[in-house]
């Protein structure tokens, strides 16, 4: 049916515009009908003449004006002759028939008979004028006037004119059936192409040639993309994010799909306690980031159930509502065993990707035992992912570097799943990349995703010269796009951020000078004292032990701030199970305790290292106390805690000193910017940092939470959901293209 309705839609119009030719074609062709006509009656009278000549004379030369008249009547019983005049040569009218008209003079009748048509409109219609010599032996003797009818002219336009309809009518009728038969028979042809076009591959329809067509390809993709760039922008632009607006680009754009997160980290943990169960919020850039949107759209949160409680709360499916108290999303548990989570977590994932892809100075370690293990819990997790879709095309929310075969795993049981896998760590260069034994694996794992997201471009780039190096793949660098297999991917980058709090949860907080009396006064220090603070996992790329070399060199070169500064490093326990982990964590405690001998007095320590975690409250109230943030990462996706230190800095003081190898680095320009390699620079930002005047750390942080504010997580996700919405779309127009057609 709808082939038929595209049909006509181009056959109506042609055939009404076949018609309409025909009528303005009708001024013309009466013109020229009347011409011919008009030709034939001057011959008519002529022969007419010629014919009455002998007669005529013979009456001028008697005079006889009844003999004249007698001619005359027998002359008009020809239907087509209306009337019939003699004139002298001097103009005079000297006989004419009883329908001649009066105001017809000679001299009138010889200008009217100069015209291209000569003709005279009567009471009884149109006539023809004709004015002819009537010639006696040679001799001019007179004119002979004569008024043809032009009624039949008029008729015979008239059928020439339907003839003329009729005829344009029936022509674009057989053009209108050859037209259909031949889209009939090409229609196939024409699915076949308009497929091609919208999957990006070559035109391969017997019935069309490829040449044409293939223009028509390119510009109609390079046209989609512009729109696609210029809606992507537009969302850009817009200032303000929160949860309710991405419900609502939710409910506009992917009507209410189903949503599905994976991660290895779990949102929630529960613990046993001295009174009972109790729920922790892990510390996690993940969940910092991804935990607000799953409370903004609601849906599946799919993890690893870590907690020594974990599995006492959970129902018969192993899930539970979190958070607790709102209830407003599910949390699905999956068990590994302490084999599973060693060769996958701590082995492959954390021992081989994790320095991989950080170029942490690092070596990574590869075994194949650690690989199966990767491979087997990915499976699990796609075999839940699975079992949680409530329908055949859910968008599903892949995390991090735990789950690089999970995207293709998911796309081969649930091939209409929007999959978009946001890669929270850097990804290295292709060189680096190669080392692992496996990369064509991983590689096709994440190529199973509909949008693979990075924190920066620079990371994008490094992935998709990844790919170019190592397989069979169609790459367009202009679009971000990658084709493997037939599936498209895009390749975008989507900062990071964290959820801006709201008025109510800034008025629960303490005052800053509460904050920094409190924090002082449980370290013993004084009430001016100068405190930097740094928030991080005990992770070897986050530059803590750069950090505290810093510090040290910045009281070396600068001895009268000893005594007066200190830098408090809280430093969560992360992966303690881990040979390089302990021998780092054994390091820090070495370098603190040396430079705290150096630079150390009475009650004051140069270096304060909390090695225990931190609930967020307390997290916050560092940051709130603290006059410096330092962020020194080695090697970094994003670091969310640079963007939790300034949202929670509504007093607009205090600096925050950034590496430069931090994703948030090309967002936060306003931060003091350092290369942690560089201890002699790191030292001098330290300074410059706690010796910054009020004016201007005013003005530095009311510029980074400007940006904090309005590039905040909701926007991260809300850009991710979108281009997954017009993916989504896309891959329906051309699922419906698919089905088979029954017109």
């Amino acid at each position: 049916m709808n082939t038929l309705r595209l049909q006509f839609r181009f056959l109506v119009p042609l055939v009404l515009t076949l018609v309409a030719a025909a009528y303005l074609a009708l001024p013309l062709l009466d013109s020229v009908t009347l011409r011919w006509f008009s030709r034939d009656l001057t011959l008519r009278g002529a022969l007419v003449t010629n014919t009455l000549s002998d007669s005529l004379a013979a009456a001028l030369q008697e005079g006889g004006d009844l003999r004249l008249q007698g001619l005359f009547i027998r002359a008009v019983q020809d239907e087509r002759l209306v009337a019939v005049g003699l004139c002298k040569l001097n103009g005079e009218l000297l006989q004419r028939s009883a329908a001649y008209p009066m105001d017809l003079g000679c001299a009138h009748a010889r200008e009217l008979f100069a015209e291209v048509v000569p003709k005279l409109p009567l009471a009884g219609g149109m006539v023809h004028v004709g004015v002819h010599p009537v010639m006696v032996e040679g001799s001019h003797q007179a004119d002979l006037v004569l008024l043809h009818d032009l009624s039949f002219v008029e008729r015979r336009s008239q059928d020439t004119q339907k003839y003329l309809i009729a005829f344009m009518a029936a022509l674009g009728v057989i053009i209108a059936l050859i037209t259909v038969v031949v889209a009939q028979l090409s229609w196939r042809g024409w699915v076949s192409g308009a497929r091609a076009l919208l999957r990006g591959e070559g035109l391969v329809t017997p019935l069309l040639n490829q040449r044409e067509l293939a223009p028509l390809a390119a510009d109609f993709r390079e046209r989609l993309r512009d729109l696609e760039d210029a809606y992507r922008r537009s969302l850009d632009r817009e200032d303000h994010w929160d949860p309710e607006r991405l419900r609502a680009l939710l409910r506009s754009q992917l009507r209410g799909d189903e949503l599905i997160v994976v991660s290895n980290r779990e949102p929630y943990i529960h613990e046993k306690g001295d009174g009972g169960v109790v729920c922790k919020r892990p510390a996690s850039g993940l969940v910092t980031a991804v935990e607000p949107v799953m409370r903004a759209c609601s849906g599946t949160w799919i993890a690893h159930g870590s907690g020594g409680a974990d599995r006492q709360v959970v129902d018969r499916q192993d899930r539970v509502m979190v958070p607790p108290g709102s209830d407003e999303y599910t949390l699905r548990r999956i068990w590994l065993t302490p084999e599973e989570e060693q060769g996958y977590y701590y082995g492959f994932a954390n021992e081989g990707l994790w320095p991989l892809c950080h170029v942490a100075h690092v070596r990574p370690v590869f075994r194949e035992s650690d690989w199966e293990a990767y491979r087997r819990v990915n499976e699990r997790f796609a075999d839940a992912v699975v079992a949680e879709a409530r329908s055949e095309d859910p968008v599903v929310l892949v995390q991090d570097y735990h789950f690089a075969l999970l995207p293709a795993l998911i796309r081969k049981r649930l091939p209409r799943a929007t999959i978009l896998t946001f890669w929270h760590i850097p990804w290295p260069n292709p060189e680096s990349f190669g080392i692992c034994p496996w990369r064509n694996e991983l590689l096709e794992g994440l190529l199973g995703s509909t949008i693979i997201g990075f924190h920066t471009r620079f990371h994008c780039k490094n992935f998709m010269e990844t790919v170019d190096r190592n397989l069979e793949a169609r790459i367009e660098v202009e679009h971000s796009t990658i084709t493997s297999n037939k599936q498209t991917t895009l390749v975008e980058s989507y900062p990071i951020s964290i959820a801006w709090p709201d008025e109510a949860e800034r008025a629960a907080w303490p005052s800053v000078a509460d904050c920094r009396s409190a924090v002082r006064s449980r370290l013993g220090l004084p009430a001016d004292h100068k405190l930097a603070v740094g928030v991080d996992r005990f992770d070897y790329t986050k530059g803590i032990l750069e950090r505290i070399h810093a510090v040290e060199r910045m009281l070396e070169k600068h001895p009268d701030w000893v005594g007066r500064f200190s830098l408090l490093q809280v430093a969560a326990p992360s992966r303690s199970e881990l040979d390089e982990y302990k021998l780092f964590q054994q390091r820090i405690r070495q370098v603190t305790e040396r430079v705290n001998t150096r630079f150390g007095r009475p009650g004051c320590l140069a270096v304060y290292l909390l090695a225990e975690h931190h609930e967020h409250a307390a997290v916050n109230e560092l940051y709130r106390a603290a006059d410096v943030c330092v962020v020194t990462s080695l090697h970094d996706g994003m670091n969310l805690v640079c963007k939790e230190f300034i949202a929670a800095r509504d007093d607009e003081q205090g600096v925050l000193l950034l590496s430069r190898f931090a994703g948030a680095a090309a967002e936060l320009t306003e931060a003091l910017i350092v290369n942690p390699y560089h201890v002699e620079e790191s030292a001098d930002a330290l300074l410059k940092a706690i010796t910054m005047p009020a004016p201007e750390q005013r003005e530095r942080m009311g510029n980074l939470r400007i940006t904090v504010r309005d590039y905040n997580v909701f926007r991260w996700a809300g850009r991710m959901l979108a281009d997954a919405a017009r993916w989504r779309l896309r891959e329906r127009i051309e699922a419906r293209m698919q089905r088979p057609s029954h017109d």
